[in-house]
């Protein structure tokens, strides 16, 4: 399944620029991760290059998500009045305009017409929101040290490119944390055709990735968009799990009211776009997320180890062979191409991927890494995803003693085949 050439992995037309999600669907880097249409071309082009040298050198990856929105007029204006800080920063229309105080969220409420839309009834108190969406919000990211003003001159790129002259949208640039980043708060209703609405996909944000990494290319910022799969980084079975979503619904909402606390006592310091120094609490999470890791760190306090799924670990280790594969085939491609040096940076790159882990696994040596550098008794996962502080169980004696000693020797490990039981002689007749 290999990209071209006369090899003996290269006569299927396949490269790691082909590589499979969980469901084995084909899937192109250079076409946004959309699916192909078939067997690929045999040579590699520019373009495909690029994104293979990029990815071997791992330059920075962008981030593109569509977190939270509104469903009704008054609620888009509150979202707006919390992304500018209750008009402590500028927002941005679509035209250029910058808008600035407390009645900004309202006034983009208005310019985008929302109180003209049509929307049902809001639910009672506890009762799921399951009215469409008014307006959709588009986070824009990339690691820290990346210069803000480029971040956000990407950010025009991109909205004109997707957006201009088919929906309205404003933006927010957001220096306050590690990874500056823009809301761009973009109405669902297209502008000019009634009825036809903004709809996003997985596909689309695929896209979109690309498209941004691009706008940020241009501004002369090393910016990438592969799969997380390509990079040796899978999760076994993390979008058809549907309590992922709940969680993330959960931990986003968490974040955002500590982060409102926060900002709330940091006071004038944000009118200068310096971050907080006030040490707000991290976001709660939710309590599976807690249930989940207080159940690893329980393990491992009693056991030394933890146990992990075989079905998972398979999984895991077929995609991964499969991705190999892929850059094997990549590789030999090149050569043959002539490109000797990016072929052997490839082999590096495959060479240094990381092992194959299940969420558990990470969790556990996350866990064990964190007691071994600050104690067991209390331990905050870096990852904002694992949750709040948990407070492990404590063994007789010194406190946490015992339970360090014995994380310093943790494993972790898929349970082994038990030997089936010896059978029982036949009883002679």
């Amino acid at each position: 399944m290999a990209a071209g050439g006369r090899g003996s992995r290269a006569t299927s037309g396949r490269t790691a620029l082909d590589s499979h999600d969980r469901d084995r669907e084909r899937i192109e880097i250079v076409s946004y991760g959309r699916k192909g249409p078939g067997p690929r071309p045999w040579r590699l082009s520019k373009v495909q290059m690029g994104q293979v040298g990029r990815t071997v050198s791992r330059a920075p990856e962008v981030m593109v998500k569509v977190s939270g929105g509104a469903r009704d007029a008054g609620g888009a204006a509150a979202h707006i009045a919390y992304l500018d800080r209750h008009g402590k920063l500028d927002v941005e229309l679509d035209n250029g305009e910058k808008l600035t105080g407390k009645q900004t969220g309202r006034e983009v409420s208005d310019r985008f017409g929302l109180d003209r839309q049509k929307v049902g009834p809001k639910p009672a108190e506890g009762e799921r929101d399951a009215r469409r969406k008014l307006v959709h919000n588009i986070i824009l990211s990339m690691p820290r040290a990346t210069d803000p003003e480029k971040v956000l001159e990407a950010a025009r790129h991109f909205a004109r490119e997707q957006f201009a002259l088919q929906y309205r949208y404003a933006m927010v640039l957001h220096t306050d944390q590690q990874h500056p980043h823009v809301h761009l708060v973009v109405n669902a209703a297209h502008e000019y055709e009634p009825g036809k609405r903004l709809h996003i996909k997985k596909a689309t944000l695929a896209a979109w990735r690309e498209s941004f990494a691009q706008a940020l290319r241009v501004q002369g910022v090393e910016a990438n968009a592969t799969p997380a799969v390509l990079r040796g980084h899978p999760r076994a079975g993390a979008k058809r799990d549907a309590m992922v979503h709940a969680e993330r619904r959960v931990h986003e909402k968490s974040a955002k009211d500590a982060q409102a606390k926060r900002y709330e006592r940091a006071g004038p310091a944000l009118a200068t776009g310096a971050a907080p120094t006030a040490a707000g609490a991290g976001p709660k999470g939710s309590t599976y997320l807690r249930a989940k890791v207080a159940d690893v760190q329980a393990e491992l306090t009693e056991r030394g180890r933890v146990d992990v799924p075989r079905a998972q670990r398979e999984q895991l280790t077929t995609l991964r062979k499969i991705v190999v594969a892929d850059w094997m085939a990549t590789a030999d491609q090149l050569r043959a191409q002539g490109e000797v040096a990016l072929a052997a940076d490839v082999m590096r790159f495959v060479a240094s991927m990381p092992p194959v882990q299940t969420d558990r696994e990470r969790l556990a040596r996350a866990t064990a890494a964190a007691w071994m550098e600050r104690g067991p008794a209390q331990v905050q996962r870096g990852d904002s995803r694992a949750g709040p502080q948990v407070q492990p169980a404590q063994e007789p004696g010194a406190p946490g003693q015992a339970a360090a000693e014995r994380v310093e020797r943790a494993e972790v490990r898929q349970p082994q085949p038990q030997p089936p039981p010896p059978s029982k002689p036949s009883p002679s007749r």
